[in-house]
């Protein structure tokens, strides 16, 4: 999925969660240690677009352990919003994950694949040295409900060749719950997907007055997005739409139902420690890094004509909706801005 925003704002990204006292999203902090990080409406096109509710980055916190981004979308009637109709645009130093719920999104990259997205399957794509894809909902799907996260890769993997790996997770089960792990290590399962970070991620489906403990490195941060039902989470009862995260120390989670079922996204990982900076749909080092993308990629569009020497965004097949361009950038340089004070 492309970040769509007409003015992205550049991202420098750390693993903390910041004060946001005056800010118009933020967080909510408990006396625990859980942080709730509120969403931020993001509009995925014209006036009949799908809306889509951010979580990562924002301003209070912009990574846990290395995911950069979580869009939590629907369910939506895709007959009134148009579902997801995303042309062609570029990512860089990251991979993206689908997770969808309901409906059905078909995918095309230059890296060659296609692939249709389905409830229980588990798709990521590495960008890697950079790569431009295409998502669009299905003409069968009728409701959409998803999310789509994006982990940053470390300087060790970045710039590896792009590729496509799916996954359809089988269901493991306990008494009174179940969990599909798409990402990692949880719940005894590892995820056969490769990672360029030490990240995990699951689905987790309880039934009512159901309580799951599961056991998690100590060195890794997490955060669980309740997508249905009412759930608390290491005691703290997690408001609707809203990112619940906990820094680095538990080596047990506690997720509570409580008079229904519920539905959540637990996600983790350990902390990336390396500055990032994000900007549209790229992830690089620094200001340079982030202009030579913008450059080729809309030089490889045809949208500007612009002195570059290398084809870093591939190919795509004919016949398909013309590609996104690129925003203007920021007139002042990309740098690692002041952060808030901690709280």
């Amino acid at each position: 999925m492309s970040n769509t925003e007409h003015n992205p704002e550049e991202q420098v990204c750390e693993n903390r969660t910041y004060s946001t006292a005056g800010l118009s999203t933020g967080v909510i902090e408990a006396s625990s240690g859980v942080s709730f990080l509120e969403p931020r409406l993001v509009p995925l096109g014209g006036p009949r677009a799908m809306t889509v509710k951010r979580l990562l980055p924002q301003r209070a916190r912009s990574l846990v352990g290395a995911w950069c981004f979580l869009d939590f979308y629907g369910p939506d009637d895709v007959g009134s919003t148009g579902g997801m109709r995303v042309p062609r645009h570029p990512h860089t130093g990251l991979a993206t994950v689908s997770w969808l719920f309901d409906g059905a999104v078909d995918h095309i990259d230059s890296a060659g694949n296609w692939a249709t997205v389905a409830p229980g399957d588990a798709v990521f794509m590495n960008a890697g040295n950079g790569i431009t894809h295409s998502e669009f909902s299905t003409d069968e799907t009728t409701v959409l409900h998803g999310a789509q996260l994006w982990y940053a890769f470390p300087e060790a993997h970045r710039f590896v060749e792009p590729s496509l790996d799916t996954h359809r997770p089988v269901p493991v089960s306990g008494d009174g719950w179940e969990a599909r792990v798409f990402a990692g290590d949880l719940l005894g399962v590892t995820s056969p997907l490769r990672t360029y970070a030490p990240i995990s991620g699951a689905e987790i489906r309880l039934e009512p007055g159901t309580v799951l403990e599961v056991t998690v490195p100590a060195g890794h941060e997490h955060a669980l997005l309740p997508v249905h039902g009412a759930v608390r989470f290491e005691g703290e009862a997690v408001p609707a739409d809203h990112l619940a995260v906990l820094d680095m120390g538990a080596t047990q989670l506690r997720i509570a139902a409580g008079d229904e079922q519920v539905l959540a996204l637990l996600i983790g990982g350990e902390p990336l420690n390396e500055p990032i900076v994000m900007w549209w749909n790229f992830v690089g080092r620094d200001h340079d890094e982030i202009v030579r993308y913008r450059a080729e990629y809309q030089t490889e569009m045809g949208f500007e004509d612009e002195d570059v020497d290398s084809l870093r965004f591939g190919t795509f097949p004919p016949r398909q909706p013309d590609p996104l361009p690129a925003p203007e950038l920021p007139i002042t340089r990309m740098k690692p801005r002041t952060q808030p004070s901690k709280s």
